[in-house]
């Protein structure tokens, strides 16, 4: 893969070697690395923001003029910030910022290495229909990590299949904190930010309050999408005429719990103050036992998916 001004493979910064790119936004460059003081793998994010930024011969980083340089320097900040506060966070189910530091002018985050796919293969492979106990396992322990995430006042802001990564043994990992912020409950962004259509609650598209139910919003979108095999429709084309059905009449008489449905819906909710406004209160409502749930389970043999935890009749 081929990212303007990123790093060549075999740069060494402090102790871990480039092995190659792994991708690139409008914000960062990713790259797969070498730690040679351990000798293990890891994922190196580099704050490089393409429409401000530039790379010198020397591999420094600099600003592209002077009108963009207080941009620069606030997302330079924010990516600092973060990366401190998401390294103190620790949960099997959030990605590990084992280090971070400043060099080349600019600022590198150190995350852990880990093998697996992300959810996209398996809705892509299965055009959605994926299972009730798939979605309950995975998004069960996803929720426990997220709420870690805003036990540390922190959002992720940018949740979707493709930033749950599932490893050998089928556990959950949530990846890419590119969108992530301090932020206290309705918290008002100050600038735009990163997110991702279908996936992303009104607020965030018109720039208001957002708190942990903006990220429940992405988690209902998430297993919306395991369902259907596509994301739901963009929420300002919802906000001026909601082509969105609740997905309890959807899917109704699908091998779907009644609860697991309701879940769905109350997360899609386009007004903020009609969601779950807590991880805690979803998690609640999804792990209290109702006749529903059991009438409804979906049955083994439609299982789509063989992984060491989800097995066949």
């Amino acid at each position: 893969m081929k990212i303007k001004n990123a790093l060549p493979k075999g740069y060494t910064l402090k102790h871990y070697r480039i092995e190659k790119i792994l991708g690139g936004g409008g914000f960062s460059v990713v790259y797969l690395a070498h730690d040679t003081a351990s000798d293990r793998r890891c994922i190196i994010k580099e704050y490089l923001p393409s429409d401000q930024a530039i790379r010198l011969k020397d591999y420094s980083v600099h600003c592209q003029s002077e009108e963009k340089a207080s941009s620069f320097k606030l997302g330079f900040k924010r990516f600092f910030d973060e990366a401190a506060a998401l390294a103190k966070v620790h949960h099997p189910n959030i990605v590990r910022v084992q280090n971070f530091f400043r060099a080349n002018n600019t600022v590198y985050m150190v995350m852990d290495y880990e093998r697996g796919r992300d959810l996209r293969y398996y809705i892509k492979r299965h055009g959605g229909g994926l299972s009730e106990k798939f979605i309950r396992t995975i998004f069960t322990e996803l929720l426990k990590g997220l709420q870690e995430l805003h036990k540390h006042n922190l959002l992720h802001l940018d949740i979707k299949p493709a930033n749950i990564y599932l490893r050998p043994g089928g556990k959950p990992l949530l990846l890419d904190f590119g969108a992530a912020r301090e932020a206290a409950i309705n918290h008002k962004p100050s600038e735009p930010h990163t997110l991702t259509r279908g996936f992303a609650p009104l607020e965030q598209h018109r720039h208001k309050s957002v708190g942990p139910w903006t990220d429940l919003y992405a988690i209902g979108a998430s297993m919306y999408a395991c369902m259907s095999g596509k994301a739901p429709p963009a929420t300002p084309e919802r906000a001026d005429r909601d082509t969105l059905k609740p997905v309890t009449r959807t899917f109704f008489g699908r091998p779907y719990s009644a609860q697991l449905l309701e879940a769905v819906d109350w997360c899609l909710q386009l007004n903020a103050k009609d969601r779950p406004h807590t991880v805690h209160e979803l998690l609640e409502f999804l792990t209290t036992e109702n006749d529903a749930t059991h009438k409804m389970m979906t049955p083994w043999y439609l299982t789509p998916i063989s992984l060491p935890w989800i097995s066949k009749k």
